[in-house]
């Protein structure tokens, strides 16, 4: 029944097609690896194949597929897990009405987007996690972090800094060592509450650098 009010909002849109439906985790995967959509909208609990390893899977297989997820739980552990398997979205099914537009037009242009409550529990999770910043970033490496945290790739961060994907590399491997973050999760966490990504309601949005 969700799904199925799910795609009767997305076809009230006329620039939206729903390409399929999929009724569990692996039958996802599979038509994702067939229809190659532009966006997948998955539920975490699924039968045979949960949301977070499909999620993975869809990543691996179809890279170029940005996924936007829905859940019922309402935790910072729940969305450092989410972010971490390669979603760039994330919104509660209670927010659905609210807030589930915006999450597919941020995410289709390659933001990220968290709802407002989401948001809080990231930088909550943040603030009160055991993760010690080592040493403040550097300007190019804020700029970086900002890029790499509304989910751009290495070679898209080359491409839109003018500069090598191996420079981009050595820079992502020198962030994650000073900031101790395990994660590209912990790049967003730190963006959000640091404030170089603001994601919310009103989509993903990044300061300028001064």
């Amino acid at each position: 029944m969700v799904r199925r009010g799910i795609a009767g909002m997305i076809r009230r849109y006329r620039n939206w097609k729903v390409a399929g439906e999929a009724s569990d985790g692996q039958e996802a995967v599979e038509k994702a690896r067939v229809l190659r959509p532009d966006l997948v909208i998955l539920d975490i609990t699924m039968p045979r194949m949960d949301g977070l390893v499909a999620t993975r899977v869809i990543r691996e297989e179809v890279p170029e597929c940005r996924i936007l997820v829905l859940t019922m739980h309402d935790s910072g552990q729940m969305a450092r897990r989410i972010l971490e398997a390669g979603a760039r979205g994330y919104v509660l099914k209670s927010d659905l009405a609210a807030h589930l537009v915006r999450g597919i037009e941020e995410v289709s242009a390659g933001k990220l987007f968290l709802t407002p409550r989401v948001s809080e529990l990231v930088v909550k999770g943040f603030l009160g996690g055991s993760s010690r910043w080592l040493e403040p970033p550097t300007k190019r490496e804020i700029e970086i972090i900002r890029h790499l945290a509304l989910g751009e790739t290495n070679r898209e961060v080359s491409s839109g800094l003018g500069i090598s994907v191996r420079t981009v590399e050595t820079h992502r491997a020198r962030i994650m060592l000073k900031l101790g973050a395990r994660s590209i999760a912990d790049l967003v966490h730190y963006a959000i509450a640091n404030r170089i990504v603001f994601p919310g309601a009103n989509g993903t949005r990044a300061p300028a650098l001064e």
